[in-house]
């Protein structure tokens, strides 16, 4: 507990030294020019929005793309190319929720001066559902039926049935003029240059070292944004953007992790900001045959994985709490389901470290022990696995190294072979393993949106595991289809009431929780450390740290 204290010590003492330093009274105005830099230790193979699958994408588009609707620090929608939140009140939302009315800003362009209207969104609809786009997380647009356009500001879009998260599509809008045929949304140039209507633009992009924005001079708020420029440098790990921040070479750094926080405090210079996050790391455990491109889990079942028991048993061989208060100082929380924040947040107890029953049942799955102390099968095979995440984590690695142990202690052979994001969790026609299925498990970190509809049906819906038919679509990567979890995902995103929803959400979780396609390890804090001289910047759980870009200034 005194490790829990200390932490929302330094959380309050970071709230108040971004929040209250400065007189209430005093009111300085924004600086014009200047060159915020973000160190980022994992660099991203594209970054289309519809088309990236690494939290390093959004890291840059977020300065450069924009949507219909935001999400603030609060989680709530604001208009950003639309001009009001559709409601029920003002007229945007039909009496049966089935058709929605978006009224767009009119003096929007895009940064090339090409004006911004409803075309752009009715192509971004086509585009993504273009059956051979392979669009991934865009399960949300594929529940629209039409988009017209009854005037150039006009967007009316058409569900096929009542979709309770009908304010997230079109979070982010394509330019028709800028893209190409959605048939080959792969080989776009947009993917690596992507233009928008945000508050900056790309100029550069040099593989390995860094990539270059600056200002977009036809940003639609006049005097904004006030920085000249934002630089993306790519760094090695996590380590070497620490030390750099602490030089003053970089501005902010991506990734922070709750174990950094003791090296951080108390650093003349530099700023922390931390609210509890969405995001989890976890464990995904592939259910279906490694050796099979795109196999089918139930047909061609993973020779260890597949068997509930081998599962659970991994899962009760972890000592959750020993990872968080050995690696993280006891600074996160021990991990439990897929929603631990915002409305739909499910309450579940967390599993226990018991590794005598993690070893009954591995008996009781046919895995005896052999002379090494490494578990064998009847037919001889060995349990032997192969764990992948990114690189460049020292953090996760230390996890991997713990996870060995703990897997060896029952009689589980785990080895680890991490890879570049881009290489692991990248596009189907890369031949990304994670959407292929070739692997056994992979560690990262991801999570939900403020309405995480688009993120539990995306990676526990049975119609989301990616394949040859849907070019890769979804994330799915267990392979893992359970009829209950999918008429609850159903269930949730057909009904208006919140209370049902969360109940369908937390039924959905139950079930991941018995099965175990994925084990939860740790909910993560979103925690930003950045120098002092950058001015404006908000935290925001639910976005990118480069959200409200446009208002940042450097004192």
């Amino acid at each position: 507990m005194k490790s829990i204290s200390k932490f929302f010590v330094v959380i309050f003492i970071a709230f108040w030294i971004t929040n209250c330093a400065a007189s209430p009274t005093t009111v300085v105005a924004p600086k014009k020019g200047g060159t915020f830099t973000l160190a980022i230790y994992q660099e991203p193979d594209l970054l289309n929005p519809y088309l990236a699958a690494q939290r390093t994408a959004g890291e840059v588009h977020i300065f450069v793309i924009e949507g219909l609707l935001g999400v603030n620090e609060k989680g709530e929608f604001y208009p950003v190319l639309a001009r009001e939140v559709p409601t029920k009140e003002n007229g945007g939302l039909s009496a049966d929720g089935l058709t929605l009315t978006y009224h767009l800003k009119e003096n929007v362009v895009w940064s090339d001066g090409e004006k911004f209207t409803c075309d752009d969104v009715k192509f971004t609809w086509e585009a993504v559902t273009h059956p051979k786009s392979g669009a991934v997380g865009a399960s949300d647009l594929r529940e629209i039926n039409s988009v017209e356009c009854p005037d150039p500001y006009t967007v009316v879009i058409k569900f096929k049935n009542f979709y309770a998260a009908y304010l997230v599509p079109f979070w982010v809008v394509l330019p028709r003029h800028a893209t190409g045929d959605p048939a080959n949304i792969s080989k776009w140039d947009y993917n690596r240059k992507p233009l928008g209507t945000g508050p900056f633009k790309i100029v550069e992009w040099v593989s390995g070292d860094h990539i270059t924005l600056v200002r977009n001079e036809r940003y639609r708020e006049a005097g904004k944004p006030y920085l000249d420029s934002v630089l993306m440098r790519f760094v090695p790990s996590r380590d070497v953007a620490l030390q750099l921040l602490r030089t003053g070479e970089v501005t902010m750094v991506w990734d922070v992790v709750e174990a950094n926080l003791p090296q951080l405090t108390n650093i003349p210079g530099i700023t922390i900001g931390s609210a509890p996050g969405p995001r989890s790391e976890r464990l995904v455990l592939n259910l279906s045959n490694p050796t099979i491109d795109a196999a089918d889990a139930s047909a061609n079942p993973h020779p260890i994985l597949s068997d509930v028991r081998v599962r659970t048993a991994l899962e009760l061989a972890i000592h959750k709490r020993e990872i968080v208060d050995k690696l993280l100082n006891g600074q996160a929380a021990v991990g439990t389901n897929e929603l631990n924040v915002g409305w739909a947040q499910c309450n579940t107890t967390p599993s226990e470290f018991n590794s005598d029953q993690a070893r009954k049942l591995l008996d009781d799955a046919g895995w005896k022990l052999g002379a090494d102390g490494i578990r064998i099968s009847t037919n001889g095979t060995r349990l032997r696995l192969k764990l992948q995440g990114p690189s460049g984590d020292s953090l996760r690695e230390q996890v991997q190294q713990l996870l060995l142990d703990y897997w060896k202690a029952v009689g589980v052979e785990a080895y680890i072979e991490n890879a570049p994001t881009a290489a692991l969790l990248g596009t189907w026609d890369a031949n990304s393993p994670a959407r292929h299925g070739k692997f056994d498990m992979l560690i990262y970190t991801t999570g939900p949106y403020v309405d995480p509809q688009a993120q539990v049906e995306g990676y526990f819906a049975s119609w989301n595991i990616p394949q040859a038919s849907n070019r890769g679509t979804g994330y799915n990567y267990s392979r893992w289809v359970n009829a209950a979890a999918d008429a609850a995902i159903r269930q949730a995103s057909s009904t208006p009431d919140i209370a049902l929803r969360r109940q369908a959400y937390c039924q959905v979780m139950s079930e991941v929780n018995q099965a175990r396609p994925q084990i939860y390890l740790y909910g993560r804090y979103s925690i930003t450390a950045y120098r002092d001289n950058l001015q404006n910047w908000k935290i925001n759980v639910w976005k990118n740290l480069g959200w409200g870009a446009a208002d940042w200034w450097l004192k």
